[in-house]
Formats: C-alpha cells, structure tokens, sequence
C-alpha cells in the first residue's frame, strides 16, 4: 500500500480511519495532493471525485443528510476552499455533519504574493462548530536574503510538540462533527514536496474514542411543561424538517388521539396520522383576516420539534397570536422564531417524550376536532379549484404527486418547487428533502445526486428551471445512479417573484427578479448523458411519467423529464387559489349547515 510522506497527512487519515469515516469527496488540487495520494490508496476510504468544489460540497451534504455521519470534504488551498461556504453554511443551520479537509500553505508564505494563497484559518468562523488550524510537523529553517546576508531563523522547534497538538485538534474536530452533528473545519498546511509517498507509515496515534453524548434533563422546566399541557385546552405542535421515522409510533399515536391538540406538518417533516394538519397555509390563508378564527385557532402552548419551517404564514400567525408558552425540543438549539420561546429542552424528540408522555393527560376539548372539520373543506375546495383552472404549474404538480410510485425520496428544490410541493397530499411511503436550513437554490442538484449515493429508495429530484441551470455542474461526476430522475418545471425565469410584491411585465423586472431566459435541460442532458423528454401539455406529462416509472428499474442512464408551463399565467392561478379557498370554504360550510365556531 502507499503512504503520503507527510506526516500530518497520514495523522488525519489515520484518525479519520480509526473514527469509521468512510466516505471521501475530492476536488482536484495539488496542495492536497498528500490527501488525495492517502485517501484513493486505502481500500477503506470511499472515494468520489468532483470537480466543482461548491458542487462537491453539495454533493457531501447529501450523502450526510442520508446517514447523519460525517462525509469529508478534500480540496486544494485558495480559493478552491471559498466555494465549499454554501453547502457550509446549510450544514450549519440543517445541523448535517461536514469534516471540511483544506490544504494550506506554511504560514510563512501566507501574504507574500504565492498563488492560490489565502488566509485560510478560521474562514469559515461564523457559520462553523469547530475550526482545528494544524501546524507544520516538521522542524525546517526559513532562509532569508537581505542586505546581500544570508540568516537562518528557526520555525519549528518541536515536531512532537506539533503533532501531539494536531492530533488532539483533529480529534476534536471529528468529535464536534459526530456529536453535535455540524460542519467543521480542518485546515492542514503543506509544504513541499507533496507528493513523495513510503510503502509504511511513519506515524502512529493515539487513541482518541469518541465520548457519550449526554443529554441534560432540567427537571423543573420539564414539571412546567407538564402542568401547562395538562391543563391547556388548546394546544399546537409544529414539525419542522424531519428525518422519516424520527418520532417513534407510539407518540404519534398520543399526540393525534389528544383531542386539545394540533400538529401541524410541512411535507419535509415526514410525519403523517389522519389526524395531522399537513397542509398549513391551505388553514391559514381563509382565514388571514377573521379575527374571530384566528383567536379560537391561538393555542395556549406550543410545543415545537424538527428543522426549520418552510411556511411564512404560520410564522406571521404565531408572531401576532402568540401562545402563552412556547417550548422547544432539539438537542442542540432553538431559535426564537415566535419571539415567546420558554424552554428549551436538549434532548432528542424520542427521549422527551420518554420522560414525559406517562405523565400527559388527555383535555376535554373541541380545538382538533372543529379544526379536523375546516381541514376537509379545505380539501374539498382544493378539488374544486383544480378543475376550474387551466395549464399551469399549479396542475403539473398535482399530476406529478397524484402520479409518482410508492416507496421513492424525493429531494426538492427551493423557491417554488417546495412552495407548491406544501399543497399537495404526500404519500405515506416517500421521503422528503429540501435544503431549507439557508433555503438557497444553488446546491439541490448535487444534493440529490449525493444523497443517491446512500439512499435504499430511487431518488427523484423536483426543480425549476433557475435552480437546475444554477447547480448544473451538480451533473459533472461519475456517480448518477441508473433510475435517478429530475422531473424539472420549466416556466421561464423565476416565477416566485411574480407572486411577491412588485411591479411585473416591466423591462426591469423581467431582468432583475424574473430574470427571463428561453434555455432548456436538452443540452445538458446531453452532455452529461441523460436521457430527455419534454412536454408542454398535462396529457403528455402524465404518459410520460407513466411509462418512466414503469420502467424505471430496467433505466441504463438517468432521466431528464421537462415539462414547459406558461410564465405569465401560474402566478395569478396560484393567488387565486388561496382566495379560492376562502371563498369556496364559505360555500361549503353554508350548504352543509355548520358555522365556523
């Protein structure tokens, strides 16, 4: 086998190996090179290679959403590094772990005119869990010339010094990404030669086992907890992004048979009982200005879990009609996203519900039910308005969802694509992921194609058409499964901001917000070797789908599916839906002799 003659790259790919971190992503470099030589000549290391560093990063973020272990990130030193921060910065607020692995230069070459050099310490500082800036671990001395003299000045005295020191940041490191499940940054100088390799190590470390995560249980807040909701008759839960399968059934169970309780869910919570609220803006926007409905909707106490919520209109309600309590669950962090958070439990969702479901109690109260009851208006008028309307995105997602088979992860795009996906029933058998922690478009290609690498089911990516052309190089490897499919809606620019404020059909928004462009996923597909169809009707998208998925398992090349929609009309159909709704809803309740209490 061969080594890297480094000995700090065979430090980290040792402690790497010895923490079970398997999975690699490399970007082309030459100050990695020691990394790269390591990592591509072990049989234990799985190794990807992608060119495009910020796609690569997306790539790995994937492939980490998938098994919530640590995949490492490997490139060169510059600006090579700079284009890792978005899929960084989305780990941070999805709490998915990243190693982030850059090669640097010595320090004494920082800030003299090198090439691909930048100050690389801590450049990820605000958006990171833990930065381990390695020293040089060999002693050498810096010549200088000056004044015609020549002086040698000691830089390193001590290379067992260094390496006891780099040991210890690099297992931390893993450690901080294990357990507190987030990026870190490792950045490790070189000097040259860097590619020199041995048949045997030079280097042996220590043991650095990975501690227990212990979860601290403040008992006085958790009594608080209990006697509110004991005693509230109006109660609301909010799920935010969730992994499938995160909420063992048993405490489904009680939160959906509780009759003073609301849970209301997005499609990436991946949490489903008949007694759920899945669709929270179809609730809410009826009902935006009725005072007398959005105080009987006002819980007395929330209790919140999961990930960030896509839903702007839950987070206005909860802003104005605040709950007396709110309380959290995470075992890292709540955000004060209601401005009345009360308690922060640091626990995982399961364990808080093992301390506390024995001692909940059922309320007497009509909050769900009279909820339940709006909640199948909503669905009827939701039918209605589906066919009362013409060709449009709005009816290209509904055939999509009513289509797809059973037992597939869909991955989703921001912007409209996960908007319109919240309107939609899901079935229960899919796993839904969207890259919400900094809802950015620019990385859910390679974050499909990455979490591909890992998923059991085939992955469907859903995206518009900005999205996809922005994260094209997602597209750029050699690690597409077979019966991966992108289903991508093409409307011609940005269609999200014609439902925002503004003025539209003006030469400054068509440019500057819509950005109107008439490019399409032909070329790229291929390129990249794709196979592409296309349609700009719902009865050819609908036979399309159909023969794909029947297909699907005998696929020999990955699958472009576009589907054209008209641009200027979506953006009405889909304001009117929610004026619809209310209007509809109206009609419902009259001629089914009920009143909205």
């Amino acid at each position: 086998m061969i080594y890297p003659a480094i000995p700090l790259a065979q430090t980290i790919l040792q402690l790497l190996k010895a923490h079970q971190l398997k999975n690699i992503v490399i970007s082309p470099g030459s100050r990695n090179a020691p990394l790269t030589i390591g990592f591509s000549h072990d049989d234990f290391f799985n190794c990807y290679s992608i060119v495009d560093e910020r796609s690569a990063a997306f790539f790995a973020l994937g492939m980490a959403q998938q098994n919530q272990t640590p995949t490492v990130l490997v490139c060169s030193s510059g600006s090579a590094l700079l284009n890792y921060y978005p899929a960084i910065s989305e780990a941070f607020y999805s709490d998915i772990p990243l190693i982030v692995l850059t090669a640097d230069r010595p320090p004494h070459k920082i800030d003299i005119g090198d090439g691909q050099t930048i100050r690389q310490e801590n450049v990820f500082a605000n958006h990171i869990l833990y930065s381990a800036n390695l020293k040089l671990d060999i002693p050498f001395e810096l010549n200088i010339s000056g004044d015609g003299k020549h002086q040698s000045l000691p830089i390193i005295n001590s290379s067992e010094v260094n390496q006891n020191f780099n040991e210890q940041e690099i297992a931390k490191a893993i450690h901080t990404a294990i357990l507190e499940k987030g990026p870190v940054h490792i950045n490790a100088p070189f000097e040259e030669p860097l590619y020199q390799t041995l048949e045997a190590p030079t280097v042996s470390v220590k043991e650095y086992p990975t501690p227990h995560p212990q979860e601290i249980i403040n008992h006085d807040e958790v009594d608080v907890f209990i006697k509110n909701w004991n005693s509230a008759k109006k109660k609301m839960v909010l799920v935010g992004v969730l992994a499938p399968n995160s909420l063992e059934a048993n405490y489904v169970e009680l939160l959906a048979k509780d009759p003073s309780v609301l849970v209301f869910t997005e499609t990436t919570s991946n949490l489903h009982h008949e007694n759920f609220f899945p669709g929270i803006d179809k609730i809410l926007a009826p009902v935006e200005k009725d005072e007398e409905e959005l105080k009987a909707l006002q819980p007395d106490i929330l209790l919140t879990f999961g990930g960030l919520v896509v839903s702007k209109k839950i987070k206005a309600f909860l802003r104005t009609y605040k709950p007396k309590k709110h309380f959290h669950v995470n075992e890292k962090k709540a955000y004060n996203t209601f401005f009345c958070l009360t308690s922060h439990f640091k626990l995982r969702i399961n364990s808080f519900f093992d301390l506390v479901s024995n001692q909940l109690q059922n309320v007497e109260s009509t909050y769900q039910q009279h909820w339940l009851e709006i909640q199948d208006n909503r669905r009827t008028a939701h039918e209605a308005y589906l066919k009362e309307i013409g060709y449009s995105d709005f009816l290209v997602f509904n055939q999509l969802y009513q289509q797809l088979p059973e037992h597939m992860q869909l991955q989703i795009s921001n912007s409209s694509a996960i908007r319109y996906n919240q309107l939609f029933e899901m079935d229960v058998t899919w796993e839904i992921f969207c890259n919400r922690g900094t809802s950015g478009i620019d990385g859910s290609t390679s974050t499909a194609v990455g979490a591909s690498q890992i998923s059991q089911k085939p992955v469907t990516l859903v995206t518009g058409d900005l999205s996809f052309l922005y994260d094209s190089n997602g597209l750029w490897n050699n690690y597409i499964p077979k019966d991966f499919t992108i289903i991508l809606v093409n409307n011609g620019g940005g269609g999200i901001f014609r439902i925002l404020p503004g003025d539209k059909n003006t030469p400054e928004f068509d440019t500057f917000f819509e950005t109107i462009h008439h490019k399409t996923g032909e070329q790229l597909a291929e390129m990249f070797g794709f196979e592409y169809s296309n349609c700009s009707d719902l009865d050819r998208f609908s036979k399309l789908l159909a023969v794909h998925y029947e297909s699907i398992s005998e696929r020999t090349k990955p699958v472009i599916l576009e589907v054209f929609t008209p641009r200027l009309q979506n953006d009405e159909i889909l304001l009117n839906y929610f004026k619809f709704l209310k209007h509809k809803s109206l009609e419902i309740t009259k001629s089914e002799h009920w009143s909205i209490r």
